[in-house]
């Protein structure tokens, strides 16, 4: 039974193989928000926070974006995922900040409202020109 598993799902080099392939891709990035994320930065403490693998770190860096941030908070090495409210707790005692004073920007509706429930603003992110809206608004540019 077990020959008959390994068969049908391939060999252990073919898996190895196909995650080597995928660990080289590189996603876009998208310059007008990194750049946007960069002046963001210079005015108020920028936290990254995802559900990402334990290769998160080493993607940023590969992609020349790990500094962006002025911390990850990488749910693969934390234990707990958003939408787990402690996640938000831990996001906003990296940057040295009380729930109230942070905005949580998320693609997935469901994060920016468990942010909410923590005691932060939120905004679901869907174009760039809306968060380009409340950073002017938040941060008086």
């Amino acid at each position: 039974m077990a020959a008959d598993l390994a068969n049908s799902c391939g060999s252990k080099e073919r898996a190895r193989a196909a995650v080597a392939a995928w660990s080289e891709l590189l996603p876009l990035v998208d310059q007008e928000l990194v750049d946007l994320l960069t002046r963001v930065r210079d005015v108020a403490s920028v936290a990254l926070v995802s559900n990402g693998t334990t290769r998160l770190e080493q993607d940023l860096a590969r992609q020349g974006i790990d500094s962006l941030a002025h911390t990850v908070v990488n749910t693969a090495r934390i234990g707990v995922a958003k939408p787990d409210p402690r996640v938000y707790r831990i996001a906003a005692e990296r940057v040295g900040a009380t729930a109230e004073r942070c905005l949580f920007i998320d693609d997935t509706e469901a994060n920016v409202t468990a942010a909410r429930d923590a005691g932060m603003a939120g905004l679901h992110y869907r174009d760039l020109d809306d968060l380009r809206m409340t950073l002017a608004q938040l941060l008086d540019w």
